[in-house]
């Protein structure tokens, strides 16, 4: 749904084309505690950064756990908002907060479950969660 989308932007009404194009762990690149998504929207970059507690908090309040397919939806879901509500015009990144991030993945819940039956629910779950295409990072200089 968030691999692949397009979206309004606020300010300008036009539409723009984003694509998801990277996962990284933040730990090894920027010493953060979070996860950076790639986006190119319009062929710019946009990273959005989901803070790793968040997966435990999403685990104790679901029981269920936050998959790299699963924070791609969750950073798309909150790009397409981000741009069509204005928030950060023209920002490199977004950084989401704990609860921004949950706020996030339920949003992305409801609406997959508005747009399917519920026998159709599960497989398209499982038919989501593609392997992820890493991106190799040049090496330090």
């Amino acid at each position: 749904m968030y691999r692949d989308f397009h979206a309004i932007d606020r300010w300008t009404k036009r539409e723009v084309h984003c694509i998801y194009q990277a996962l990284i762990v933040a730990i090894a690149t920027r010493h953060a505690d979070a996860v950076d998504i790639k986006f190119l929207v319009d062929g710019r970059p946009v990273w959005v950064a989901l803070p790793l507690p968040a997966w435990v908090e999403y685990k104790k309040r679901t029981g269920k756990t936050i998959t790299d397919p699963l924070a791609i939806e969750i950073a798309g879901h909150y790009l397409k908002v981000a741009l069509e509500t204005g928030e950060g015009v023209g920002r490199e990144m977004y950084s989401l907060t704990i609860n921004e991030s949950i706020r996030h993945v339920e949003a992305w819940s409801t609406r997959l479950r508005s747009r399917l039956p519920p026998t159709k629910l599960a497989s398209a779950v499982v038919l989501k969660q593609q392997p992820v295409r890493r991106q190799k990072l040049p090496p330090k200089c």
